[in-house]
This record gives C-alpha cells, sequence and structure tokens, in this order.
C-alpha cells in the first residue's frame, strides 16, 4: 500500500502537468469532410463498373450496387473473344512505345532549351507551349489528311504519330530540369563526357520524378485515347481497347454488362504503371520538402 501511495501523488502531477486537449476543429472537419465526400465521388464509378460487369443484362438498369446474382460469365465472354485480346495488345503496344518516345525526345528537348544558350530559344519554347491552346479536334483533320498522303491510315504508326513527343512533356521536363545545378553540367563537360552522355548519366538521374510523372501520364492518355484511333483505324484487327469496346457494344446491342468488363480488365495496366512509378514521385515530394 505504501508503494500505491507513493506512486499516486506522482500519476496525479503528470495528468495535471499534460497540456489541456485542443478542442475539435470546425474548419479541419469540414476538410476531412470534404476530402471524404470526393473520395466517394471517385470510387463511385469504378464500384458501379465493377458491380455491372458482375450482372445479368436484366439487372443492368437496376442501380444497386450489389448484385442479386453475382457471376463471372461475363469476364468469361469477354476472354473467350479473340477479338479483346488483339485490342488490348493494340492499346498496350500503341501506348507503351508513345510513353518511351515521350519520355525520351521530350526530355531531350527540355534539356536542350534549359542548359543550352542560343538565340531564339526563347521564341521556340513558347511556340512549342502555344500548340498546347489548340484543341485536339482542330487538329484531326490536318492529322488525317497526313496519314492519308503517306499511307499511314491503318497502321500503328498512323495512331502513334501525333503523340510521340507533346508540348505538355517538353515544358515539364524543362521545368524540372531547371532545378539541375549547372555546376553539375560544367563538371561532367571538364571530365570530358560529351553532351549526350551528359544529359543522360548526370542530368536524368536528378529528374526521375518529372520522368515518372510523364510516363503516367502519356501512358493514361494513350490507353484511353478514343477520337484518333476511331477516325485512322478501318479494320477491327487495327483497333485499340477503348475502340473495339464501343464497337462490341454496338455488335451486342449496347450490352452494357459486357462493356464494362472490357473496361473493367482494362483498367488493369494503367494500375500496374502507376505502381510501378509511383515511388519515384513520392520520393521526389520527399527530397523537395527536404530541400525546402
Amino acid at each position: 500500500m505504501a508503494v500505491v501511495e507513493e506512486i499516486r501523488p506522482t500519476t496525479d502531477a503528470l495528468l495535471k502537468s499534460a497540456p489541456p486537449r485542443r478542442p475539435a476543429n470546425l474548419g479541419q472537419f469540414l476538410r476531412w469532410l470534404l476530402l471524404f465526400l470526393g473520395g466517394i465521388a471517385m470510387v463511385m464509378p469504378i464500384a458501379f463498373m465493377i458491380s455491372t460487369s458482375l450482372k445479368w443484362p436484366h439487372e443492368v438498369y437496376n442501380l444497386r450496387l450489389i448484385p442479386e446474382e453475382p457471376h463471372l460469365e461475363n469476364y468469361t465472354y469477354v476472354l473467350e473473344d479473340g477479338r479483346f485480346y488483339w485490342w488490348f495488345l493494340n492499346s498496350l503496344l500503341i501506348a507503351t512505345i508513345t510513353t518511351i518516345s515521350n519520355v525520351l525526345f521530350d526530355s531531350l528537348v527540355g534539356y536542350t532549351l534549359c542548359k543550352f544558350r542560343f538565340p531564339g530559344r526563347y521564341i521556340i519554347f513558347i511556340a512549342i507551349l502555344s500548340t498546347l491552346m489548340i484543341p485536339t479536334e482542330m487538329l484531326v483533320i490536318p492529322w488525317y489528311l497526313m496519314s492519308q498522303q503517306f499511307g499511314w491510315l491503318d497502321s500503328y504508326w498512323g495512331i502513334m504519330f501525333p503523340g510521340l513527343m507533346t508540348a505538355f512533356g517538353t515544358f515539364l521536363m524543362k521545368q524540372f530540369f531547371e532545378t539541375v545545378p549547372d555546376d553539375f553540367i560544367e563538371a561532367a563537360r571538364i571530365d570530358g563526357l560529351n553532351e549526350l552522355q551528359i544529359w543522360w548519366t548526370v542530368a536524368m538521374p536528378l529528374v526521375k520524378p518529372a520522368l515518372a510523372a510523364l510516363a503516367i501520364f502519356v501512358f493514361l492518355g494513350n490507353w484511353t485515347a478514343f477520337i484518333w484511333p476511331l477516325i485512322v483505324t478501318n479494320s477491327v484487327e487495327m483497333y485499340t481497347l477503348p475502340v473495339g469496346l464501343s464497337s462490341f457494344g454496338d455488335e451486342a446491342d449496347v450490352a452494357w454488362e459486357l462493356i464494362m468488363t472490357g473496361a473493367a480488365i482494362s483498367t488493369i495496366p494503367t494500375l500496374v504503371v502507376f505502381l510501378i512509378f509511383q515511388r519515384f514521385i513520392i520520393r521526389g515530394v520527399v527530397m523537395a520538402g527536404l530541400k525546402g
């Protein structure tokens, strides 16, 4: 009992010296509430997509999130259709090649505009940025006429060439190359490296977060592209996945359960790409915070 009596005053003293609890902050609660509602708004379309892919045709227009009789026959039907694999491989090939092309050429142009001093480089940069103000719909006709003249219609090259380089990627990489100290570049030149070696071995490793972000944006943009692949392709074998799914819906009398099944499967590569590159983006954000 003596030990208990000795401990009790110490405990009372600690409780009295503890800082008082801060009252609930109404502003913080509202922020968390808005974030929670925004998260629900973003997740619900995906949830309905998966839910619809598990429904029978007569349940499609039932807005219940949980199907009455969930089944996987829609996935079996879609995966047994040989055309789906062609569409999937076409989209994967086109998105992969355009992503690699953007990462290489956009970074090379951005590095040149950032680290080289030559007359007219600001005019060139402004001209590149000005193309961002042109809507894609206005470029479709010139792209189509060019593809027709060069014989690129209904081909992989015809689908890919408008997105092999982007003004946004050039701008993004130039801004990130601005953070690379010029002393590193000069030291590499003194060591005898040529400009391509400096770009590849010195500058590129320092802008990995930008490269990861650019890769994600370009891959997603080309994976989900619909208007241009629809216009430039004629044969079913050359369809990309979004175009193929739309035509599949027409043939199946707008079978939304099958379209949602294909859309659910098509999200897998985008998730894989994000999981691969997210660590580079997070690392860049952390390092930027430490430098600040």
